[in-house]
């Protein structure tokens, strides 16, 4: 059976904490990048680990400790990664609140730790398909077996933040082939790649991207009124169909055989010696 590693947001980690599913905490791991976010062990065996901080949005997604995070549930046995994560909408065409498995990434970070193996000339990782396809296509039968609004492939265009996008930016995301806006999948995905785990992302529409819509600015809401409340309302019941659908895919998980080449992506160095098999090592070396 393959570990399964759930990263999400602070709203996502309530809604288990408080559920049926709840288990154990494990405490932040020191990693050769610092200390990871703590992890929570459900009662299905499946791991949960917040990415923004468990006491709300304390961590913006810059500065996410993305290595420590991806190196801590490494060493915690895990195969497999689902991101939850909620873009806004660049292609007019999705809804608010309907789910989106992406196929593609457009990387528009500016200064993140993109890589376990800085300054050495290991790394060199193809990106097709850039997500687990044994992981979408589960997802996508997840989705369609539950009855949700769920569209299958789009691409995640990933930016630095905090900051909002500007209008002039959506328009040139839309012109080079952008579906979603976000800010939380690069580099979790190289990442994860690099340890050679499968990693796909279920994403949920909460916003329409600015620009799209004409809409007032608001001050003290969420998006400063980019999201109307009938919207608000398709996005909170989004979030509440997270553990269902997490419950669900860890199940059909446990009798998936993987038909990907996600544990394959470093066999090249392996073969010619430069790494050994222990994938601890490839850092130590690295750094010593």
């Amino acid at each position: 059976m393959n570990q399964l590693a759930i990263i999400g947001g602070s709203q996502a980690y309530s809604l288990i904490q408080a559920g049926e599913f709840a288990g154990e905490e494990i405490s932040p791991m020191q990693t050769p990048f610092g200390e990871s976010q703590p992890v929570l062990r459900l009662k299905n065996g499946t791991l949960f680990m917040s990415r923004h901080g468990i006491q709300g949005y304390s961590i913006a997604a810059p500065w996410v400790n993305y290595r420590a995070n991806i190196w801590a549930l490494k060493e915690l046995g895990v195969q497999q990664i689902i991101s939850w994560s909620g873009p806004g909408a660049i292609d007019e065409t999705l809804r608010i609140g309907q789910f989106v498995i992406p196929d593609d990434v457009i990387d528009e970070t500016k200064s993140r730790a993109h890589s376990f193996f800085e300054g050495t000339g290991w790394g060199f990782v193809r990106q097709n398909p850039v997500f687990c396809p044994t992981l979408t296509s589960a997802l996508a039968r997840v989705m369609v077996d539950l009855g949700l609004d769920s569209r299958s492939g789009g691409t995640y265009v990933c930016t630095e933040g905090p900051r909002l996008e500007t209008p002039a930016e959506i328009r040139k995301f839309k012109l080079i082939g952008g579906h979603m806006v976000g800010m939380t999948l690069v580099p979790e995905v190289f990442l994860a790649k690099e340890l050679e785990i499968c990693y796909a992302s279920i994403c949920y529409i909460t916003n329409y991207a600015e620009g799209l819509r004409d809409r007032p600015f608001q001050p003290g809401v969420l998006f400063e009124g980019l999201l109307d409340e009938p919207e608000k309302n398709a996005v909170d019941e989004a979030v509440r169909r997270f553990p269902k659908i997490i419950a669900l895919l860890a199940e059909r998980l446990h009798s998936i055989e993987p038909d990907c080449h996600c544990d394959k992506l470093m066999e090249r160095y392996r073969r010619t010696s430069i790494l050994s098999s222990d994938w601890r090592t490839w850092i130590k070396r690295k750094n010593g």
